[in-house]
């Protein structure tokens, strides 16, 4: 199946109805733009435009009060975004199309649009965009399916930290692969968090903290809480990024120490350590 190819997943209707559908289905990057190619990549925090418009509505004629002909239409809609495991983006969003219809509308199609949000920290992978029509007498279905660049976290049952690494400067890209420092620097580390419990709302709570043992294994530093990270959102956060700073003291003798880094999850009831060797010259 391509990306941003539209399924239509059937109709269902009562004998005698039109045959209900749904047509240009699109996503855009800002409203009413240009409908997406299928290499279109949406990231995290992005909003998605969409819309659609439908064909084969039923109309209801009747008499107005003096007893001329009318014709009205009507239907709703529901449109529910989903991650690549089938969990909602964000709350379905629904509306109605109500109209009298003339002469002149005999190729009027109704069109509706709006747009949902790609959670900040959603994970990579192909997504799904679905919209269900309904009028008086059938019901429409259409998915569209689009990719998200997205956080590559692998997931974990239990508390752990992902991808440790030291840095030489806050928001250096690339790790040190032999974390080297002199006395005076400042220390940077990196991980991601992932594998604790929500509670309600997708609540989570993580805090963690680190200590340095000299190369004897004794204490020299330690900070049990270093730093807290809770919240809560209708879609539920996979992981949280953590980072921890050291200001080596400018006659920290040189040699090797360890940075033992230790996690807790409050609501799951967790912990996690890891031990990571770095180097003073």
């Amino acid at each position: 199946m391509t990306l941003l190819s539209l399924l239509l997943l059937g109709s269902f209707l009562l004998e005698g109805a039109e045959k209900l559908e749904i047509e240009k289905f699109a996503l855009r990057q800002f409203e009413d733009g240009p409908a997406l190619a299928p290499s279109h990549e949406f990231l995290p925090g992005e909003t998605i435009y969409w819309s659609f418009r439908v064909r084969g509505y039923h109309v209801n004629k009747s008499e107005n009060d003096v007893g001329d002909p009318e014709s009205r239409m009507k239907l709703s809609w529901a449109v529910r975004a989903t991650d690549p495991q089938g969990v909602l983006l964000e709350k379905e969003r629904s509306g109605r199309v109500e109209a009298r219809l003339f002469d002149q509308d005999k190729d009027w199609t109704p069109r509706a649009a709006d747009s949902f949000v790609v959670p900040p920290f959603a994970p990579n992978g192909i997504y799904r965009a679905t919209v269900t029509v309904k009028d008086d007498t059938a019901e429409a279905t259409a998915v569209l399916e689009f990719k998200v660049r997205g956080d590559k976290i692998e997931p974990s049952d239990t508390l752990i930290g992902r991808d440790v690494r030291f840095l030489r400067n806050e928001n250096d890209a690339r790790a040190l692969r032999n974390p080297t420092y002199q006395a005076g620097d400042t220390l940077w580390v990196r991980f991601d968090i992932t594998g604790y419990k929500f509670g309600e709302k997708n609540k989570y709570d993580v805090e963690y903290g680190l200590a340095i043992l000299r190369a004897n294994g004794e204490t020299m530093f330690t900070q049990p809480v270093a730093a807290k990270e809770t919240s809560e959102s209708f879609y539920p956060q996979h992981f949280v990024p953590g980072v921890l700073s050291l200001g080596l003291n400018p006659d920290l003798p040189k040699g090797w120490y360890t940075m033992v880094i230790t996690m807790r999850d409050k609501i799951g009831d967790q912990t996690w350590e890891a031990r990571e060797k770095f180097q003073v010259q």
